[in-house]
């Protein structure tokens, strides 16, 4: 599967409007190459380049597999009443929590990983990105 955004390209900067200097919006995705078994899809976006390890930005699952992406501000949106669950971020929060690295930390990699699912999950509550993997 190939994860894209039309907001910026692969290893560039996320523009400050998907990050906590901006919107702190979740960016537009769209994908491709969904294997045809896969009922939903997962996506973690998260930042290995955290001084406390990976630190997650957002959880999302049981998203549909049509249509093929995620509107700009997704994140708690109506879309949710659709089956879509967020889980919680390493904010504290549910959600999307964008790009956030401490001045003079050096720049940070985001990386948008996108996962099929032969099922839907049926899970109660609201995940952490340890127990969605």
């Amino acid at each position: 599967m190939k994860i894209k955004s039309s907001a910026f390209e692969n290893q560039a900067t996320i523009p400050s409007r998907y990050t906590c200097e901006g919107e702190n919006i979740s960016p537009p995705l769209n994908w491709e190459g969904v294997p045809e078994e896969a009922k939903a899809l997962a996506l973690v976006v998260d930042d290995p380049d955290s001084s406390s390890g990976k630190f997650t930005h957002w959880v999302i699952y049981n998203i549909p597999i049509i249509p093929a992406k995620l509107e700009e501000g997704a994140s708690l949106s109506d879309r949710f009443s659709k089956g879509l669950r967020e889980g919680f971020n390493d904010f504290g929060n549910q959600g999307y929590g964008g790009p956030c690295p401490p001045r003079g930390g050096g720049e940070h990699r985001y990386f948008f990983r996108l996962f099929a699912l032969k099922d839907k999950l049926d899970i109660s509550g609201r995940i952490t990105r340890d127990q969605l993997m």
